[in-house]
This record gives C-alpha cells, structure tokens and sequence, in this order.
C-alpha cells in the first residue's frame, strides 16, 4: 500500500494545545499524545493557541514545579515523528509579545481564518 491509500483510512485528528504549560499537566499531556498519535502514523494535525503558544517558548524553567521540562520534545516531532503538520496562532503569539524567534521549534503562523479552515477539515479534535 502507498502511503496516500494508507492515510485516507486515517480519522483525521488535531491536537490543540490552550493552555500555559506548567501550570497544570495538560501541555505535557498534548505532547504525550502528539508524540503516539504520530507513531501510529495518523493524520495529525497540531495547532498551538492561547497560552498554549508558552509551550514553545525558549527558556521555560520548570524547576519551581514538578513537572520535568518536556520542551526538547517538541524538537523532535517533525524529525522523528514526522509531525510536519504544526502551526501557531499569530494573534496568540503577538498578544504573548512572542515572534517566531522566541520559539524552540518553527511552527507555521496561520491567523484566525486558517485556524478555522483547519478546525473545520478535522474530524477528532484533543484540547489540552
């Protein structure tokens, strides 16, 4: 089977990261279900707005909590996993004070008419 056949049985999937990523688990849970989402090779796509454009800002010290800095993850998504499907919502960066360059990884910036195309072109959808 080519890869083409493979994925249109695939449900596709957006996993939406909301919310700052040590305040609670829920970032690192998204990440956990990024990461095996991807290895069973589904059509994932995964959208950062809100707060959740935190969880890939450099620099994130995590040691006054007790969740362990789970950052360096996110470098190997596309890499590794081949996540390529990835964007941040420009308005949430911008309201942050965040650019592109304050990021660990290089998402594609989309505004809110093409977060919305996305959300609409989903099947299943993950909030964390």
């Amino acid at each position: 089977m080519n890869d083409e056949m493979e994925n249109e049985g695939a449900a596709k999937l957006m996993i939406v990261f909301r919310t700052a990523p040590y305040g609670s688990i829920y970032a690192y849970e998204g990440l956990e279900n990024v990461v095996m989402t991807a290895a069973y090779e589904q059509d994932l796509t995964v959208l950062f707005i809100d707060d959740g454009v935190l969880a890939l800002k450099k620099g994130m010290d995590s040691s006054a909590t007790t969740i362990k800095d789970f950052s360096p993850t996110f470098k190997a998504l596309e890499p590794v996993y081949d996540v390529e499907k990835i964007f941040i919502d420009g308005a949430s960066l911008e309201s942050r004070g965040l650019t592109l360059e304050d990021l660990i990884i290089q998402p594609e910036v989309i505004e809110a008419g093409k977060v919305e195309q996305l959300m609409v072109e989903q099947r299943n959808f993950m909030m964390f």
